[in-house]
């Protein structure tokens, strides 16, 4: 596989998730939705490390991988589907860009690791564009205000899943996390959905059932597959790139094929979130960029200085 190849699916892949997880939620029901959504996830990844040759460890290190891990599969992924019945897939999608914001606050924490004063001028502006969003809603139904919070308390259980993964340090291939997190997760789904009384959906409309297939195939395993085998082979740089653009096209992609509208306000904060990730990931590095390019054009000046009287 072409490294190009994996990360424009990555792009793709992200970018439609929210729409779909829209679509499957409205038409078949939330927890339907996400529980066969995972179980379809489980029987792909068991398949795949069947084909591949995988072995799935099952030490006390690497239970308590697929343990913290949960904590972001079963935790967010409820919350995220949740949600999805009361915003739209685009706001889900520009919320959860706060993930990197919120996993290096997280990180500061549990890790010690640093925060420079330009990556936390990154998360304020970033915060700023939450604010914008959340201000503009308090007018609105309740239902949307707790469409916002449950996906704000999404991307806390995920970035924390990710900070508790990386604190164990476990040395797993990426599809042996993954199944081992949706054999913990799965169970936990079906008696959630068992217990809530929902039942079957009374019909499985088309673009649900196309969309549970989707997430099950696309969005829970191929998805997670191209971006590790994409960020062997690229800078992380060019992988964070990725966060900025996932939540403009599922923007796009909600208003041309949801009918969801973009108003002002909506793209004011994303814009902010946007602008934010952007400093929290890259300001470091750009006084050595503007160094370079300073550099650079003094050394073409001095090429192109026109020759004196002694030449």
């Amino acid at each position: 596989m072409s490294v190009p190849s994996a990360y424009i699916g990555v792009i793709l892949i992200w970018s439609t998730t929210p729409l779909a997880i829209k679509w499957s939620a409205q038409d078949t029901g939330a927890l339907f939705a996400v529980s066969s959504r995972m179980v379809l996830g489980l029987v792909v990844c068991l398949m795949l490390m069947a084909l591949l040759r995988v072995r799935l460890p099952w030490d006390r290190q690497a239970r308590l991988t697929y343990l913290v891990s949960c904590v972001g599969v079963f935790g967010a992924m409820s919350m995220v589907y949740w949600s999805a019945q009361y915003i739209p897939s685009g706001m889900i999608a520009v919320l959860f860009g706060l993930a990197p914001i919120i996993t290096s606050l997280l990180a500061r924490v549990l890790l010690t690791e640093r925060i420079t004063g330009t990556k936390f001028a990154g998360m304020l502006i970033g915060l700023l564009g939450l604010a914008v969003i959340f201000q503009s809603e308090l007018g609105a139904s309740g239902n949307t205000i707790k469409g916002i919070l449950g996906i704000l308390l999404a991307t806390c259980l995920h970035s924390l899943s990710i900070v508790l993964v990386k604190r164990v340090a476990a040395s797993i291939p990426a599809l042996a996390i993954t199944t081992g997190t949706l054999m913990l997760a799965v169970p936990l789904f079906l008696l959630v959905w068992l217990l809530s009384d929902s039942g079957m959906p009374d019909e499985l409309p088309l673009r649900g059932s196309l969309a549970i297939l989707y997430l099950g195939v696309f969005g829970s395993v191929l998805g997670f597959v191209l971006f590790f085998y994409a960020l062997k082979h690229l800078t992380t740089a060019s992988m964070a790139l990725i966060t900025l653009m996932t939540p403009v096209l599922a923007l796009l992609l909600g208003f041309w094929f949801n009918q969801e509208s973009l108003q002002a306000y909506v793209l004011l904060g994303t814009a902010l979130i946007l602008s934010g990730l952007a400093l929290h990931q890259w300001g470091d590095a750009l006084p050595g960029w503007l160094a370079s390019m300073g550099g650079q054009d003094k050394s073409i000046a001095q090429t192109e200085s026109p020759p004196t009287d002694g030449d």
